[in-house]
């Protein structure tokens, strides 16, 4: 009776069904206690209460000794666990995760010989774990996580060779993996993170040919990271441990890794070139160690990549440009360094949604793409940069301007006086010849304040390529809110949409919530069938969304000849339903009759439409 809608309490009559092998009631709304008959039900083999809302304690007195299948999971029991459950010799799971239960937990259930899967995660459970899980029976999951566990783990959890996965994160545990664990092949993943572990993994665990995810971060590991592991290894996370020695160079072998996540350890030496050769590689930490030299430029196999942190080393030379080309980089953390020389232009590509390069020696100007509020913090601490944008924290960079030097082989002091006085003119007509030119064009295209252009996708173009075509022939649309433009943006004849909100006045309340709720919006999603925003450019009188245009609008499904009519039909009537005059268009009854019968003439003013129409089906 799982998934039935069933409510109320379990009936303590159920203990009157003394044939019952089977009970499932998961995944229903039942409250109130367990009855404690239930357990007392000899031919009891299979008991499902999980994913109700039951309190209450687990009846300590059991007499099912049939039972295989016992799972309580998430729901709100408290207590502890039944000393009985250690006599039943058939038991093959035990799963009462996601609940309020506290107490040790019974040694006895360690020595059940059939005893395949335990799932006690997400309680209060405390004190040491039995010693004699899995020497008794070859256990296959082994899941404890989330309690307030001590010591350490049982020798032998793997002895019976069929150990996949350890969950035992978020507890108190301590001391040195079992040596069981060095030869387990059987193991997909091991989740230990967030304990007190010391010594050093057990050198066969890292070659285990199944093994795919280690979590062993925030514990007291030491010892270095072997040249070879396990082929299938996609995740890697040792961050806040005691690791040290080289990143050996045959982590090019690596192949599947995915995330490796090696923050807050002892690691020296250089960044092996090896390191830049993992294709699947998504997620890379190695901050806050002591790694130097270099960083190796030949990165253009991290295709895949999208977080890199190298901040908190002694990391040195030039940021590598190639950096730039990495198509999917959105955090980029190389702080605390000594790295030196100028910001790659190339880097202004990538517009991280997370950039920091603090506490540097670099110099120079940077990008000018890094020139807004999101990068204010972005590079702290770096004596030798500047910026030409005062949203970034850095001084303004001095422009590049000569100094006129006095000629000693001018022997007229008049001659000086009237060069001086010519030049002095010329530059004044030609500041005076700008600000006019400024205040036209500012007027003709409603720029009163100083735009500004934040992007949401890799530019090829700059605002003043989508400005300077906003014009009359490159209109496609106006509505209520501004017109929309067509507008080619390179020599490439790529074209983009630019619908543009307000007019030469200061915008609206109105006009100004909807600028900047689709901003908010469309920035957002990322969906095939939704138009990409690009970027917007603003200022207090001008409002432009410029969009990525959807070049091909019909589904396949309706491309073919029979729905040609069809098609026509409701192009037309879209035709009338945004003439200019409103007393030409047809009212929404007018357009549902003429889209279920084409041939009805309404008796209003969208009559009109049904010439148009007649030759629709």
């Amino acid at each position: 009776m799982t998934e039935a809608n069933l409510i109320g309490s379990i009936p303590e009559s159920i203990g009157n069904m003394t044939a019952l092998e089977t009970l499932d009631l998961s995944r229903n709304s039942l409250t109130g206690i367990i009855p404690s008959n239930l357990f007392k039900l000899k031919h009891l083999s299979v008991l499902y209460l999980f994913k109700n809302t039951l309190y209450g304690e687990i009846p300590q007195f059991v007499e099912s000794l049939n039972l295989t299948d016992i799972d309580l999971s998430w729901n709100k029991l408290t207590g502890p666990i039944p000393n009985d459950f250690g006599k039943l010799e058939k038991l093959s799971s035990l799963s009462l995760m996601v609940n309020q239960l506290s107490g040790e937990i019974p040694e006895s259930i360690g020595r059940i010989p059939t005893l395949k899967d335990v799932r006690l995660f997400t309680n209060n459970l405390s004190g040491a774990l039995p010693p004699d899980f899995g020497r008794y029976a070859a256990l296959e999951g082994f899941q404890v996580a989330s309690n307030n566990l001590r010591g350490k783990l049982p020798d032998y959890l793997c002895a019976g060779g069929k150990l996949v996965g350890l969950v035992a994160f978020d507890n108190n545990l301590s001391g040195e993996l079992p040596e069981s664990l060095g030869n387990c092949n059987s193991l997909l993943m091991i989740s230990i993170y967030n304990n007190g572990f010391t010594g050093k993994i057990p050198v066969g665990l890292w070659t285990a040919s199944n093994l795919s995810y280690v979590q062993i971060s925030d514990n007291k590991f030491t010892g270095e990271l072997p040249d070879k592991m396990s082929r299938d290894l996609s995740l890697l996370e040792i961050s806040n441990n005691r690791f040290s020695g080289r990143i050996p160079a045959g982590v090019s072998s690596w192949t599947n890794l995915q995330r490796f996540k090696a923050s807050h350890n002892l690691f020296s030496g250089t960044i092996p070139r090896e390191l830049t050769a993992l294709p699947a590689i998504t997620i890379l930490w190695l901050d806050h160690n002591r790694l130097s030299g270099t960083l190796p430029s030949d990165v253009i196999s991290w295709k895949r990549l999208t977080t890199l942190n190298l901040g908190g080393n002694q990391l040195s030379g030039e940021i590598p440009e190639e950096i730039g080309s990495l198509p999917v980089l959105n955090d980029l953390d190389l702080s605390e360094n000594q790295f030196s020389g100028q910001i790659p232009s190339q880097l202004g590509f990538l517009k991280p949604t997370s950039l920091n390069l603090s506490s540097n020696q670099l110099i120079g100007e940077i990008p000018s793409e890094f020139g807004n509020g999101a990068y204010a913090s972005s590079f702290l601490n770096n004596p030798g940069l500047c910026t030409r944008s005062s949203l970034v924290n850095l001084k303004i960079c001095s422009s590049d301007s000569s100094v006129p030097q006095k000629s000693s082989k001018i022997s007229s002091q008049n001659l000086t006086s009237i060069l001086s006085a010519v030049i002095a003119f010329f530059l004044f007509a030609l500041l005076c010849s700008f600000l006019m030119f400024r205040f036209f064009f500012k007027r003709k295209h409603g720029l009163n304040t100083r735009l500004e252009i934040t992007s949401f996708q890799r530019l090829n173009f700059t605002e003043n390529d989508v400005l300077t075509k906003l014009t009359e022939t490159n209109v496609i649309g106006c509505g209520g809110s501004g017109k929309v433009y067509r507008v080619p943006v390179n020599r490439s004849a790529e074209f983009v949409a630019v619908k543009r909100i307000g007019n030469n006045r200061k915008l609206d309340q109105k006009h100004e919530k909807q600028f900047l709720a689709e901003v908010q919006v469309l920035s957002r999603i990322r969906h095939l069938n939704i138009v990409k925003l690009l970027c917007c450019i603003s200022n207090d009188n001008l409002k432009l969304l410029v969009y990525d245009p959807i070049v091909d609008a019909l589904d396949e499904e309706i491309k073919e000849a029979c729905y040609l009519d069809e098609m026509s039909r409701v192009f037309k009537l879209g035709i009338l339903c945004t003439s200019t005059l409103p007393a030409n268009r047809p009212s929404m009854k007018s357009v549902l009759e003429i889209l279920v019968n084409p041939r009805v003439i309404s008796p209003d003013k969208s009559a009109d439409a049904i010439p148009l129409l007649a030759n629709s089906r």
